[in-house]
């Protein structure tokens, strides 16, 4: 036997480096990036806004070139006035979708595959940007901010008081997400991600304490799911091999409010709703942060919707190949996501992959940097 054979013998085939398929899209690997806020759309106000970068070229490329097998694009504004910022990204222009068609080819150009996670920020948008030297919460109006909508007129901590949505606006919500995927198809993404997390407009909408409407989206579970539900429905009927994920926060850290049992019930009816994969976070509908923060700290989230037989995410404080591995090994998720790693080291996958001698790792590296030091 040969060296090089005699090495690729004593290989290993580590979970989180084997393929995923999700529908009929092949990705890979499963290790994921998370969606991360950039704050950096080109002109924050007026014509071009929510234009993405030259920032996202560079990041979302370099992002591709690490060896994930699926690049998420961070939360994306269906509507002008579901941006969380003016500096975050929009699909809702043309200009917005052939600057997306330009990004998309770069990243599928190293093999992975690219999503995008579309959103409404809801009564979270019109904030400054969380960058460094900025203000914190939401813009005046007379200073550039915007009237911000929820389920119910309750503001999130010290944001301004949102609008309550009325149901033929949560009707053009629908089909502003509709035409966001669209769009998103038409830019050449692989794969859909709906953002019904972190205290957003879908996420809030699902919890008890920020929805106290008295109509058919607000009371029961099965109410408060709807507007999510009927996104997701109309999505799988206009686009029947699209990949479409759904990101909750499965445990909101709060007496009372939406949890892990909750989210396994609405893993149950977005399956009915041809949803593929739901990719579990936490909190961000209260401002108080949870206690406990640790490595793997949300994974149970992920475990719970897992065994209601929906293929599940997990993401927050993954820090080692180890660790990942070990999360996919003891059948706790499906895939692994990462994001605040990947912003200290855009190659990470292909480090893990040597580091748990994965037999293709050598397959990720880019030839251009086949001299560089992964795990050596």
């Amino acid at each position: 036997m040969s060296g090089v054979a005699n090495r690729l013998s004593t290989m290993a085939d580590p979970l989180l480096f084997r393929p995923f398929t999700l529908r009929e899209l092949e990705i890979r690997n499963r290790l994921w990036v998370a969606p991360m806020c950039q704050y950096s759309a080109v002109a924050p106000s007026g014509p071009g806004e929510g234009v993405p970068s030259d920032w996202h070229v560079q990041h979302l490329g370099g992002l591709g070139r690490g060896g994930a097998g699926l690049v998420m694009v961070e939360a994306t504004g269906v509507v002008a006035e579901g941006r969380i910022t003016p500096g975050c990204l929009g699909l809702y222009s043309d200009e917005q979708e052939q600057a997306f068609a330009r990004i998309v080819p770069m990243v599928q150009a190293h093999g992975a595959r690219i999503g995008i996670q579309l959103a409404h920020a809801g009564r979270k948008a019109s904030n400054y940007r969380d960058l460094p030297g900025e203000p914190e919460g939401s813009i005046p109006l007379d200073a550039g901010g915007w009237e911000t909508v929820a389920p119910s007129a309750i503001a999130f901590g010290d944001y301004a008081v949102p609008r309550a949505l009325t149901v033929a606006e949560i009707e053009e919500t629908v089909e502003a997400f509709v035409d966001s995927t669209r769009r998103a198809v038409r830019a050449g993404f692989d794969v859909v991600e709906l953002h019904a997390a972190h205290g957003y407009l879908l996420h809030s909408f699902l919890s008890p304490l920020s929805n106290h409407r008295s109509d058919a989206y607000g009371g029961s579970p099965e109410n408060r799911a709807r507007l999510l539900r009927q996104i997701a429905r109309a999505i799988r009927a206009e686009f029947a091999e699209l990949p479409l994920m759904v990101r909750i926060s499965g445990d909101e850290w709060v007496e009372g409010g939406f949890g892990p049992d909750d989210a396994a019930q609405l893993a149950i009816w977005l399956a009915e709703d041809g949803v593929d994969l739901i990719d579990n976070s936490t909190g961000g509908n209260v401002p108080e942060a949870p206690e406990g923060v640790g490595p793997s700290y949300q994974v149970f989230v992920a475990a719970r919707v897992r065994e209601t037989g929906m293929p599940a995410g997990a993401v927050g404080e993954i820090n080692s190949a180890e660790q990942a591995e070990g999360i996919l090994k003891t059948g706790q998720a499906d895939v692994i996501t990462l994001g605040r790693p990947l912003m200290g080291n855009p190659h990470l996958p292909i480090f893990w992959a040597h580091q748990l001698r994965a037999k293709h790792a050598h397959e990720l590296v880019p030839p251009q940097y086949q001299w560089a030091r992964f795990g050596r």
